[in-house]
């Protein structure tokens, strides 16, 4: 049962296909504490996809370990995020990895810098980790991408550093045999997306981009988690939603943005990967009548 049981908008019709190539090995995030609330993941998901473990700074190393050897257990791929800034060294990174290799057969990792704003140590972005060679020998390695820019690195609400930081990645990757790709921040809107897609292109970067999409939620819901993680302009078609009052107790479902995309999808978005911020099971169920509509 859906964990969002108010009335739901009727679907828009399928799109010959190309919505189910879209969600063909489409991933999900989930942290330790929602983790533990979920009964079966074999319930929800199909075996073998790859579910994020979000590390939010204070969550104990030992409980990002036990959702990664549950997930293990039941049957699906673990990527645990590694946020820079709150691993104090290389020391401590490669303890991480060793105990996730060891206890969860972890091989595929998140690489970050990490949403605090102060480093606890030394360590502080994604590349300083993948050059400690802590990774060497994961079957993948994705790093973080913003279509939208992010105000952090950029203050001027361009993409400069951004740019820069994902040329880096692709260099490493273009010397080595790093099966690497790019898990992007969400946003709402196809237009954006589709720019970004391009300039990454024009500026050699071709990694495959995992698009980051908001699982259906309340419209409160999503307002308050796109401002907190610095969503850009494709926020007004949030705000163009919260003005229509027929609305405001519906779900607010990534349907039109998904099917804007398959209908002319940008050749390097290779999968979408999404963020379930009303809950796991709304997720898995709206991907699943998608998937059974076409």
């Amino acid at each position: 049962m859906a964990l969002v049981n108010f009335r739901r908008e009727a679907p828009r019709p399928p799109v010959n296909g190309k919505m189910e190539a879209l969600l063909e090995g489409a991933s999900v995030e989930v942290m330790p504490r929602t983790a533990a609330k979920v009964e079966s993941f074999r319930a929800l998901f199909a075996p073998g996809t790859r579910v994020y473990i979000a590390h939010i700074e204070g969550t104990p190393i030992e409980e990002m370990l036990a959702t990664a050897r549950r997930l293990r257990d039941e049957g699906f791929e673990p990527m645990p995020h590694f946020p820079a800034r709150i691993i104090r060294d290389a020391a401590q990174l490669n303890d991480w990895v060793q105990r996730y290799k060891g206890e969860a057969g972890v091989q595929q990792a998140l690489l970050l810098g990490g949403g605090v704003k102060e480093p606890v140590g030394e360590m502080h972005c994604a590349m300083q980790m993948i050059e400690t060679g802590a990774f060497d020998g994961f079957a993948r390695l994705h790093v973080a991408g913003h279509p939208e820019g992010n105000r952090d690195i950029d203050p001027d609400g361009g993409e400069a550093e951004v740019m820069a930081a994902l040329k880096l990645k692709q260099d490493f990757a273009n010397r080595t045999d790093a099966d690497m790709a790019i898990a992007t921040q969400f946003a709402f809107e196809a237009g954006p997306i589709r720019d970004w897609a391009t300039r990454l292109e024009a500026n050699g970067i071709e990694m495959p981009v995992h698009l980051g999409v908001a699982g259906p939620a309340k419209l409160q819901t999503l307002l308050k988690f796109a401002i907190a993680c610095g969503v850009g302009p494709s926020l007004k078609v949030l705000q163009k939603r919260a003005r229509d009052v027929t609305k405001l107790l519906l779900p607010f479902e990534p349907t039109d943005l998904l099917t804007d995309l398959a209908l002319d999808r940008p050749s390097n978005i290779e999968a979408v990967h999404f963020f379930p911020l009303g809950g796991i099971t709304a997720t898995a169920n709206w991907i699943a009548e998608q998937r059974g509509h076409e």
